[in-house]
């Protein structure tokens, strides 16, 4: 077989050995903080390396675009220097503040808040100030409003200057130097743990298990010795780290079986997960439509009943969670049904083209403006957990039905999303590529300092 490198562009190949050779004389280090235990057995220093550009087709068909970006990311631009006389007074948004009371509170004239909030867009934002926030003003001698910056958070600033003819607003978004960065974790009690001891918060433990929901059960699956490698990006402005980006690419082993995931925008600008053969990691359906805490009854055609004492078929999963959890739409679809009946409380059915139909049981209300004949979206909130209709405590009963057929949600084969389509093949595997050369070099750091 052919090396799938040797068919990338000279350029490609390059950029693919400059980033994964490199890496290997870094060293690997525990993470900072209370000492690594099995919930993360190893966590490698953040490394800068350059910046994998996204690539864009080029004319004819053929694959171009830049494979490394190593401009630097230019500094937004100073504002202009305070006028002669001026004073800068900084402001921070109180509890229960408003714009108005700010301005009583710093004897500035109510027309210029008037104009100020009359600047389109930008002075609607105003509007919506939050405590934390900053407020900049520079005001003249006699205490008219020169220029009032507003800064809803590190990335963004909102700024109004006044003129000859008003208030002129500019909103400004300062683009955040990237650092990619990897982890590597092992499970002991939860992805949530492990995470935490990497020094990542619950934000990017939500978004790995959403990557890999469609084939991982985060509730039911996990089981300990789980591994997990992320390949992502660390936020910084001015060398200050303001936050976690992007997962680039990601692997998970669960209970020996590896799973795969690679970040990627199509010529169309659509972003989604893909394993690294082209298959979307999306599902046309969610395995659990709800978080749940538990199953309180699976799929059981001879199950008995717990309020009427006999053999009566179970035709879908409980999932016991608390009263008011959002249920969400298990795939694309359309509203068939949304009503009420002694068994089944609020219920909803949702047919999915002519093959498939999910129904939701004993929801306490529906979501709102979702009724028969509604389109709905998969993940899309479409009511709230219950205990109407015969249950005995708040949970959601789910069903999954195959041409009129009931199958248990949990062992059902989903169909999968559309994958990778045949005219883009080239430009995923030339972008996917070094990614998983990376991630593959890191992996082999964690593999070599184990052994140590």
């Amino acid at each position: 077989m052919t090396p799938l490198i040797s068919s990338f562009p000279k350029k490609h190949a390059l950029v693919a050995c400059f980033l994964a050779v490199p890496l290997m004389s870094f060293l690997v280090t525990e993470p900072q903080g209370p000492k690594a235990s099995s919930f993360a057995s190893l966590a490698v220093t953040t490394i800068p390396i350059p910046r994998l550009a996204d690539v864009a087709p080029a004319s004819d068909g053929d694959v171009g675009g830049r494979s490394v970006d190593l401009e630097p990311i230019p500094e937004t631009p100073p504002p202009p220097a305070l006028p002669e006389g001026s004073v800068e007074r900084r402001e921070i948004v109180k509890g229960g503040d408003s714009l108005a009371r700010i301005f009583k509170r710093l004897s500035l004239p109510p027309t210029d808040l008037h104009h100020i909030l009359q600047t389109g867009e930008a002075g609607e934002r105003l509007k919506r100030i939050f405590p934390g926030q900053e407020l900049l003003f520079v005001t003249s001698s006699n205490h008219e409003v020169l220029r009032l910056t507003y800064s809803p958070s590190r990335l963004e600033r909102v700024q109004f200057e006044r003129g000859p003819e008003g208030f002129t607003s500019d909103q400004i978004v300062r683009e955040p130097e990237r650092v990619t960065s990897y982890r590597h974790g092992t499970i002991d009690q939860s992805l949530f743990v492990a995470t935490h001891r990497l020094g990542l918060d619950d934000d990017v433990a939500m978004r790995l298990a959403q990557i890999f929901q469609w084939d991982i059960d985060f509730v039911l699956d996990i089981r300990k010795g789980d591994e997990f490698y992320l390949l992502f990006e660390e936020h910084y402005i001015d060398d200050e780290f303001i936050g976690v980006g992007r997962i680039l690419a990601a692997e998970f082993v669960n209970q020996g079986e590896t799973f795969k995931a690679i970040l990627y925008t199509n010529a169309n600008g659509d972003v989604n997960y893909y394993s690294p053969d082209g298959e979307s990691m999306r599902k046309a359906f969610l395995r659990a439509p709800v978080q749940f805490t538990r199953i309180s009854s699976n799929f059981n055609p001879r199950r008995l009943h717990p309020i009427h004492k006999r053999v009566m078929p179970h035709r879908g999963i409980d999932y016991a969670a608390p009263a008011g959890t959002p249920v969400l739409a298990a795939g694309d679809g359309r509203v068939k049904t949304a009503s009420r009946n002694n068994a089944s409380g609020n219920f909803m059915v949702v047919q999915h083209g002519e093959q498939f139909q999910t129904k939701y049981l004993h929801l306490s209300k529906f979501a709102r403006g979702i009724g028969a004949g509604k389109k709905v979206r998969q993940g899309q909130v479409i009511g709230y957990v219950g205990a109407t209709g015969w249950a005995t405590a708040p949970h959601l009963h789910y069903e999954f039905l195959v041409n009129g057929h009931h199958q248990n949600p949990r062992t059902v084969s989903l169909p999968k999303a559309d994958p990778i389509q045949p005219a883009e093949r080239v430009r995923f595997t030339t972008y996917a590529t070094p990614l998983l050369a990376l991630l593959d070099s890191y992996k082999e750091q964690v593999d070599v300092a184990s052994i140590q």
